[in-house]
């Protein structure tokens, strides 16, 4: 090869390497050895760098600026314009003749465009970001390859309509491009200009001039290499559904056009093309989504109509218009609405056309000389070549375009990988060398001959593989990106040498040479075009046989290459070609074969197969020979049943039992993550939603239009309750009014929503939660629903309705999309806010149970798991012999889909497995093994029950004609076999009910003991028990469950060409299903035998490792198996042959040859293998007897065992497995089908007596897939996920590039939604692709949330459970915990002569009321805890029960419980309740504004004050609605550092700020500043009225102080018999405070009271509190101050507690009125912060801030070194006296005939002392103390009224204790001084003592002494 040109390999090492490979390949026939270029240049080490890199870049702006190489542009010789004409229009954009030409305005305006005339984009360059719409002759435009346009121009104006413009100079003109150079159309006419999906002109593809697209190879490697419009010169018009080309566009999208004219009544002509991929922005090298679809051709109506110009031209010879149709227009109908617009891996899925029935597509863009394509290429191939279009230029193709299949699928996925390096440079890291196209196909072509030949290649892997290398040959510069700032510079390139496209030919050769012709490589010397005459040739001479990929370079030109890859391979190549069509196509074409007779063939080869002849012959004559009775081996029981029976005498099943309908833990836990995230968005600065505004939920529930699901979510929903406990609707709930909270989205559901909408707008109080179940359904646009309604109506109806603008803008919907398959739903341009995920919760986490259940969810990973070595159940199996019949099938008849053939081979084997189990033993060689099984245990379950409990079969075949075949084929076969009692055949459908026959209706009914006549079932579950086949179709399942009998799921014919991970999800997960949990799935612990795998039950090598690589059966070839088959044990298949299915005669046992049959403690498995001795005559006795060697576990019905196998020891290295000789067929195993020759008579299974049932809850059913399907879950990629996992997530997404890294088996479901949502965007089909926000907060919806959980596990139950909960969140928003605390000390209420008898006055009466005595007693409940007033009435009363009762209260509390012990009642807040700042309405939405506006004519006239801290948020300011709108004055009263925080919250109330000095002060400090103020107002108010002539009485000197939980009011109703009467009802109801107000301030001589208050609401509030309207008493956290009365009698501004106790006192004491209004009562609501709980005592060290500090801390000794506390003195003085009182007052303790007098001042002294209140103020009002001793003396703070003289008025016990208190130790030897008490009272220096008080915090001090 020499080294004469540059970037030739050192041939030292490439000598080397070529030599080790050589001789690998002569030493080794199955080792397939490394690859040469692998060696060389997958080196991690290596540093590839491309020769072509820097000079490979497409550049359309370039192009567009510059002249293309046709001509020079100089400025020298500059264009002048002629003058316009006079009064014509200049405006750029815009004709002479004012009209506009600009696209961006024009594109939706309907264009009239003569015949022969195309629609181009015109460049101004005074307009560079515009193009100008013009009409232009296509004769003068170029062809693909920029040859054959007329010279000249002759074009039309769009704006005006004027024609005829001969020449561009003047057209130019006319468009005013006003050019300053020689107007040319090749330099200013650019791009088609074509119609969208939404019928908008967009820009299309560049209009290819000579030399200007197609410049030269070495200008550009993305060139257009092939035409956009092959047909523009024939016949037809043009019209296409747009594609994406997009990185990660996995895509074969045929263009299809409608012939029009003369040609329009020809057949379709039809090829398959790909999109076209152009030059620049548009390229699919750019990430960047485009709008404009760039494969879209024009539409009809805006290019004209094409004349037919007779025949085609030369090169489109292989048009026949005989071809028939492969793919037609039209969107998927129906249930077909996936719209697999693009392959997701293993295939291209073509995008839907959407155009009239007659079609044609357009041959894949394409260029050079034509290649005939032979006839009669499928007949000798048996299958379609599929053609992958790879680098450079693709040669056309005519003649038997029918046989062969082109896809830019490979095209595309070279482009992703050539813009690998861009994620790098767009960061700012150092230029990276993209892998270059001979690495690519290198690669390529490597990964091809890795592949088996089972396998079928996946665009995923070639992906993955050339990232890898990429990322491996540029492993510094990558580092240098990811660890270390941008560099300057970039570094010097690698001198690594690239692959040569001289060498490329050579190596890929080489690459190829071992693989057994399974990959041929064809060099070409000039074009693609004789590599691929030269394959067709290979292909027709049948040298290919063996070979399956067919490499084709040509490599001679200027370095650069051009490429294709055929699949030739007709396992391979029937795959691809079959996912190329949309699934409406598919089911288009089966049938078309079967209402055209294609299949008829099939039956013939059929009954070939039956050695006597037709089966139908076979049929009937068994029919005949068994008229009238049948068959014995069925109708004798095999087993002796001694069956229950009930009352009745019906036979009873123990095993068959409803599941209790309940909420499961995992439900409940899910429902409150989603009121969590309810709460989440309420609570969000946004405003988003405003929970407190609703008072109920309602509800509706959008489902696919599936008649099942409908009905199985109207049942959920009917027996969840939740209707009730939302209060929708009242007991009884009928069906009917359930199915109004449903909605099927079919065509009848827009009425329906239209009424929801309406709903919700006439309830704005109402939160409508929109649930969008089964949500990955239907997510197409809207956008192509307007184009193509007419068609299909049911097009983006979800779009339509959820995403309508009514919905997202309405206040009171909140939307939650409910899935399993959420991907579709997390893409970049998504909705739904990542925070607004909820994901079901995993079960364990890190071996911890976090949700116990009693029944474990068995879902696909479970499945999955189940298969690895080690389990005893494998539930996952594909069937080799019926995989080897429609193999063998699909070569002898190359024109039927295989979905035909994979239906009739089942429907096949099934028929001739009821025929031999119904007496006709010669059919069990024309079934499958795996079919037998299911068959047997299906008819024979019902006999293992006394009830006939059997279990179901799920037959799962998405094309719904196919699914209608099979139900006739198979009832047909029942029939004719007399099973029509024994098993239902069900046709389930989606768009209809279910129909299953009277006599198993009648079953079902006595089974789940229903009366009513007219019942049939309507969901799958009520089929529980029915032994019978459901043939499930519809290409979707759509949510519908199943039930607990179904044991069998067979998915052996779902459409394994659509792999997406979404659809192979949703199939599979129709098995998911809940075990119980007391029986592990994974190994057994009873069972030793059952703990081993099948490879050691099976193996015949006593020395063979289970990890050994498996035996192959007899028969088998030595080709290369799949990587799943060394992988897994259980993979091993049986040799592959057109009549493998028949049973051999000698055939080595596979691996899995004895099936485990059950769990390892329990019950027999559901699905024994079908070989087994016959049930007939064995007695349970005999089963007994089998029994397994090691461990003796016997079999029996209520023991594990294992079916008995034929004769033959099975041994293992440490067990044996010995059974009696059976007669038996074929052995099932596990992904495997071994058969056993053994004569037998019959084929009935050992079974043991035992009701399927009772193994349902125990083992999930058994699946069975196609080897395809079945190899992509078993194998994985190199992160351990299944290689489903890395499949591209929905057809309705695409991946953003290829630059990305693989799924982690160790992402959470969290990380899995942010992966999709980088990755992944939507086609221009799906509802989110115009929400071109990408990723940005405000592109979600606020009010929209995504709940997604696997498949069948109750997701319906929890989002029902959530309803419920968010109804009582709503509900516990509008209800508050209000105290309910009887009145105390009611049994020591003082009994008086006089009461105020006037029971029904209004108003107290002053005469009347001023009689009446002032009751000392504390009745407040709040109080409880505090020191009982003692008045000489109680004194005689000393020791009481009541007042027993009452000493011995608090003895064992602890302070902080005096608030959590409080007893509270929840009410509902009535419509005049005060609100916290969570309220928000419409109503008070001014109110609570900045600037005021309501006006009311009702005026309150007494101010109101509301003492406040640490309430902004919790406290009750908003008195509208209590206030019932009127107007009123409210004042907040806060402490100086809170005035911000209240003000930012309560913006509209006026806040009285108290002085710094105050902020750590009480409520006392408030009390006295309120009051203080109110009378310096009234006085200056007083002087400034009467300077106007108003008396100063006359001014209204009420306030009110309000605490800040003061939530509702209520008044009492008193029916009275008679004024005088005992006897009287009473009712209270809730009104307004205004009500209240005015009452109270109408009342007749008012201003004589100085405290008005009400009672403290309580539930139990007895007759006797409410039937005197009056009482003279304490009043509390409501009251009405008259400030002028009380003008010298102030509240103690020191005071933190019982305040208001001490007020009440000093006014009483002043001789003033205190009237509380019984029959008005103020509830209070439980705030559980701020208000008193505000003060923390804490130390005043840092250090020990967090030590806790008990009361009897709050004192000590003066200059001692006790620790300082940081709180006020006051509050340490009250705090230390009601815990620790006792140490003062020792004799005052329990003695309560015996109190602490307290002058002047009320203090708690704890409730088990009571204190006696007097005042020393001249004339005040004081109990008769003369003949009562006290026990105590309380002086505090006294003043100077408190004398000597005065204290010598009252009587002390002897050693009676005093305690007086002062500011400074000064001032308390001053008072003992003054007072004289050292004359009778004895003091210690002991007994000085101060609060805990550093000095400068101002300590209080005290001394106690004894009395003498």
């Amino acid at each position: 090869m020499g080294n004469s040109y540059a970037g030739q390999l050192k041939t030292t090492r490439f000598e080397e390497v070529l030599h080790n490979s050589i001789e690998a390949s002569l030493r080794s026939n199955t080792l397939v050895p490394r690859p040469i270029f692998s060696q060389l240049y997958l080196e991690a080490e290596q540093q590839l760098s491309s020769l072509e890199g820097s000079s490979r870049v497409d550049n359309e702006e370039e192009e567009e600026e510059g002249d293309g190489g046709l001509e020079p542009s100089s400025l020298s010789n500059a264009y002048q314009l002629p003058p316009p004409p006079e009064g014509c229009c200049t405006t750029d954009g815009f004709c002479q003749a004012g009209k506009d030409l600009r696209l961006v305005s024009i594109s939706n305006e309907p264009i009239e465009v003569p015949a022969g005339f195309l629609l181009v984009g015109a460049k101004s360059p005074s307009l560079p970001d515009h193009l100008l719409v013009c009409a232009v002759d296509k004769r003068f435009l170029p062809d693909d390859n920029g040859h054959n346009a007329l010279l000249g121009f002759s074009g039309n104006c769009v704006g005006c309509g004027k024609k005829g413009f001969c020449y561009f100079t003047e057209f130019s003109n006319h468009i005013n491009l006003k050019l300053t150079t020689q107007p040319k159309k090749q330099k200013h006419l650019k791009y088609y200009l074509i119609r969208n999906a939404q019928g908008a002109l967009t820009k299309g593809p560049l209009i290819c001039w000579k030399g200007s697209e197609f410049r030269s190879r070495q200008n550009s490697a993305n060139t257009c290499s092939s035409s956009l419009f092959p047909l523009l010169e024939g016949s037809g018009s043009l019209a296409a559904f747009p594609s994406d080309p997009v990185p990660g566009t996995n895509s074969i999208v045929p263009v299809r056009a409608q012939q029009a004219g003369p040609a329009s009544d020809h057949p379709s002509l039809t090829t398959v093309t790909g999109p076209a991929v152009f030059n620049g922005k548009d390229s699919p090298k750019h990430p960047q989504l485009v709008k404009n679809n760039l494969s879209a051709l024009p539409r009809p109506s805006a290019l004209g109509i094409l004349p037919n110009s007779g025949p085609p031209k030369k090169r489109h010879k292989g048009w026949s218009p005989e071809s028939p149709s492969a793919a037609d227009g039209g969107f998927p109908q129906g249930g077909g609405n996936r719209a697999k617009h693009e392959g997701s891996g293993m295939s291209c899925i073509p995008q839907a056309g959407l155009v009239g029935s007659t079609s044609v597509t357009i041959p894949v863009v394409a260029s050079g000389e034509p290649v005939s394509v032979p006839d009669n290429l499928l007949k000798i191939c048996k299958a379609k070549p599929v053609i992958f279009k790879g680098h450079g230029n693709f040669p056309y193709l005519c003649g038997n375009l029918n046989d062969v299949v082109v896809s830019p699928l490979l095209y595309t996925c070279y482009q992703n990988s050539q813009s690998l390096s861009r994620a790098y440079e767009q960061h700012g890291a150092s230029t990276v060398q993209p892998i270059s196209q001979e690495m690519q196909l290198l690669l390529t072509v490597y990964y091809l001959v890795q592949l088996a030949a089972d396998q079928v290649p996946l665009m995923e892997d070639l992906e993955q593989i050339l990232l890898r290398s990429w990322r491996e040959s540029h492993l510094t510069e990558i580092r240098q990106y990811q660890q270390a700032p941008p560099q300057p510079f970039p570094p010097a390139p690698s001198t690594a040498a690239p692959v040569t496209s001289a060498q490329l030919p050579w190596l890929a050769g080489l690459a190829a040479s071992s693989c057994n012709d399974s990959v041929h490589v064809i060099e070409c010397a000039y074009s693609l075009a004789e590599g691929l005459s030269e394959m067709f040739r290979l292909l027709i001479e049948g040298k290919l046989a063996k070979t399956n990929y067919v490499v084709i370079i040509c490599a001679c030109r200027n370095a650069a290459i051009d490429s294709c890859i055929a699949v030739t391979g007709k396992y391979q190549a029937r795959i691809l070609s079959e996912s190329l069509l949309s699934p409406m196509e598919y089911q288009r074409e089966v049938h078309y074969e079967l209402v055209t007779g294609k299949v008829d063939s099939l039956g013939a080869f059929f009954s070939s197969l039956c050695p006597e002849g037709d089966i139908d012959i076979l049929l009937d004559k068994f029919h005949q020979e068994n008229q009238g009775h049948v068959s014995s081996s069925l109708t004798a029981s095999s087993i002796k049943k001694t069956a229950m029976l009930d009352a009745g005498g019906v036979p009873v099943c123990a095993s068959y039992h409803l599941e209790p309908r309940g909420v499961r833990p995992f439900q409940l836990a899910v429902a409150q993550k989603l009121l969590s995230h309810v709460c989440s968005i309420a609570d969000s600065s946004t405003q988003n939603l405003d929970l407190g505004s609703f008072e109920k939920v309602d509800f509706l529930i959008c489902i696919p239009p599936s008649e099942v699901t409908y009905q199985q979510t109207v049942f959920h929903v009917w027996h969840s309750g939740v209707l009730l406990e939302l209060g929708l609707e009242k007991e009884p709930v009928t069906k009917q009014r359930v199915e109004q909270h449903v909605l099927k989205l079919d065509v009848e559901a827009q009425a329906r929503f239209k009424a929801f909408l309406q709903n919700s707008f006439q309830n704005p109080h109402t939160l409508f939660i929109l649930i969008h179940d089964h949500a990955h359904w239907d997510l197409v646009s809207s956008a192509v629903h307007n184009i193509y309604s007419q068609s299909d109506p049911s097009v983006g109806l979800v779009d339509r309705l959820l995403n309508c603008r009514e919905v997202k803008e309405a206040p009171n919907i909140v939307t939650l999309h409910v899935t399993s398959f959420p991907y579709a739903l997390q893409t970049q341009h998504t909705l739904i806010s990542p925070y607004n995920e909820i994901h079901w919760p995993i079960s364990y986490s890190n071996g911890v149970d976090l949700y116990h259940e009693n029944k474990k969810y068995f879902g696909l990973a479970e499945f999955i798991d189940s298969t690895l070595s080690g389990h005893s159940l494998p539930l996952l199996r594909y069937d080799s012999s019926f995989e080897a019949m429609v193999t063998a099938l699909g070569k002898r008849f190359p024109r039927l889909h295989s979905a035909v053939i994979r239906t009739f081979v089942l429907v096949q084997h099934y028929a001739a497995a009821m025929m031999a189990v119904s007496g006709l033993p010669q059919m069990k060689n024309h079934t499958s093994v795996e079919t037998l099984e299911i068959t047997q245990n299906l008819l024979n379950s019902p006999k293992q029950c006394p009830c006939g409990h059997g279990l179901m079969v799920l037959l799962r075949v998405p094309c719904s004609p196919l699914a209608a075949v099979a139900y006739e084929r198979l009832a047909h076969v029942r029939a004719r076999l007399a099973l029509e009692e024994h098993f239902e055949i069900i046709l389930g459908n989606p768009s209809s009910g279910i129909t299953v026959g009277k006599h198993f209706v009648k079953q079902l009914k006595m089974w789940q003991k229903i009366e009513d006549a007219e019942w049939r079932p309507q969901t799958y579950l009520e089929l529980e028990g029915l032994p019978c086949i459901l043939i499930f179709s519809g290409m979707d399942p759509h949510g519908e469950s199943l039930p607990r009998s179904l044991r069998y799921c067979d998915l052996r014919l779902i459409n394994s060409s659509c792999l997406v991970r979404t659809a192979l999800e949703q199939e599979l997960g129709l098995a998911a299903y809940f075990v119980s949990d007391d029986i592990p799935l994974e190994k057994g612990t009873k069972n030793e035998a059952l703990e081993s795998d099948g490879e050691k039950l099976s193996s015949t090598d006593e020395d063979e490792e289970a990890g050994t690589e498996g035996c192959f059966e007899a028969g088998s070839t030595s080709e290369k198996r799949s990587p799943v088959k060394r992988e897994r044990s259980r993979s091993h298949d049986s040799a592959s042959s057109s009549r493998s299915s028949k049973a051999s005669g000698s055939v080595l046992y596979g691996e899995s040859l004895v099936q485990p049959l059950g769990p390892p403690q329990g019950e027999l498995a559901r699905s024994p293998p079908p070989c087994g001795p016959s049930e007939e005559g064995r007695t349970p006795g005999e089963m007994q007897r089998l029994r397994v060697s090691q461990g003796s576990t016997v079999i029996s019905r209520n023991s594990p065992g294992l079916a008995p196998q034929p004769d033959c020891s099975l041994r293992t290295n440490r067990r044996s497995l010995q059974v009696p000789a059976t007669p038996s067929s074929q052995l099932s195993s596990s992904g495997s089908s071994s058969t056993c020759a053994v004569p037998t008579a019959n084929m009935l299974v050992l079974q043991a007596s035992q009701c399927s049932m009772a193994k349902a809850c125990r083992q999930p059913p058994v699946v069975f897939l196609p080897k395809l399907v079945y190899d992509m879950l078993l194998s994985t990629d190199s992160s351990g996920l299944p290689k489903a996992a890395s499949l591209l997530p929905s057809p309705s997404v695409m991946w953003t590039s290829s630059f990305r890294p693989l799924l982690s088996k160790t992402m959470t479901s969290t990380e899995q939604s942010l992966y999709y949502r980088q990755w992944t965007v939507p086609r221009s089909s799906h509802m989110d692709y115009g929400n071109r926000a990408e990723g940005r907060v405000d592109s979600f919806h606020p009010r929209r949330l995504l709940l997604s959980g696997p498949p069948q596990i109750g997701k319906t139950g929890a989002y029902l459970q959530f309803l419920s909960i968010l109804s009582r969140m709503l509900i516990r928003l509008t209800e508050v915990d209000v105290y309910d605390e009887e009145e105390i000390n009611i049994s020591l209420q003082e009994e008086s002569d006089w009461h105020y008898l006037q029971l029904t006055d209004p108003w107290p009466d002053l005469e009347l009321f001023q009689k009446m005595p002032f009751d000392y007693i504390i009745h407040d409940p709040k109080y409880e805890d505090a020191s009982l007033i003692c008045s000489h009435h109680q004194s005689i009363k000393s020791e009481g029960q009541g007042l027993g009762r009452w000493l011995n209260r608090g003895m064992s509390r602890k302070p902080e419980d005096l608030y959590m012990r409080r007893q509270t009642a929840r009410m509902r807040l009535s419509k005049f309740a005060a609100y916290n700042t969570y309220h928000h309405c419409e109503q008070c939405h001014q109110y609570m504004g900045f600037h005021p506006h309501y006006q009311s004519y009702e005026h309150i006239k007494s101010p109101t004050f509301t003492p406040t801290t640490g309430r902004h948020e919790h406290g009750l300011f908003n008195l509208y609605h209590a206030m019932d709108g009127a107007s009123h004055l409210h004042v907040l009263v806060v402490k100086e550092y809170e005035m911000a925080i209240y003000k930012k919250y309560w913006p509209n109330h006026i806040m009285l700020v108290l002085p710094s000095i105050f902020n750590s002060a009480g409520v006392g400090a408030a009390h006295f500043l309120i009051k203080e103020l109110c009378y310096h107002n009234l006085e200056l108010e007083r002087s400034r009225q009467e300077e106007l002539g108003i008396k100063p009485q006359d001014i209204w000197p009420f306030i009110v102080i309000s605490d800040d939980s003061c939530v509702m009011w209520n008044a009492v109703d008193v029916d009275c018999a008679g004024e005088q009467s005992r006897e009287f009802s009473w009712s209270e109801r809730n009104i307004s405070l205004k009500h209240i107000m005015q009452h109270i301030e109408a009342s007749p001589n008012i201003t004589h009271y100085a405290l008005i208050g009400m009672r403290k609401w309580a539930s139990k509030t007895q007759s006797s509190e409410v039937r005197e309207p009056f009482s003279r008493c304490h009043v509390h956290d409501f009251i009405i101050l008259n400030v002028d009365l009380t003008q010298n009698v102030q509240y103690n501004q020191n005071r933190f507690t019982c305040d208001d106790v001490d007020f009440n006192l000093r006014v009483h004491s002043a001789g003033l009125l205190l009237c509380r209004f019984n029959r008005f009562s103020v509830m209070k609501k439980q705030i559980a912060v701020g208000g008193h709980r505000s003060f923390h005592i804490t130390s005043k060290q840092v250090s020990d801030s967090s030590v806790v500090i008990v009361p009897s801390q709050y004192i000590c000794a003066p200059d001692s070194k006790h620790t300082f506390l940081a709180a006020p003195a006051q509050l340490l003085l009250e705090k230390f006296l009601q815990y620790h009182s006792h140490r003062f007052f020792p004799l005052s303790l329990k003695n309560h005939s015996h109190p602490v007098l307290s002058v002047d001042c009320y203090l708690n002294l704890g409730p088990q002392i009571s204190v006696c209140y007097v005042s020393s103020r001249p004339h005040s009002l004081n109990i008769s103390c003369s003949d009562m001793a006290f026990s105590g003396l309380l002086l505090y703070l006294c003043d100077s009224f408190v004398g000597a003289s005065f204290l010598k008025k009252f009587h002390f016990l002897k050693g009676a204790t005093l305690c007086v208190i002062c500011q400074d130790r000064n001032s308390l030897r001053q008072t003992v001084v003054r007072l004289e008490l050292e004359d009778e009272w004895q003091f210690r220096l002991r007994d000085e003592f101060q609060t805990a008080n550093a000095k400068e915090d101002r300590p209080l001090f005290f001394l106690t002494g004894r009395h003498i």
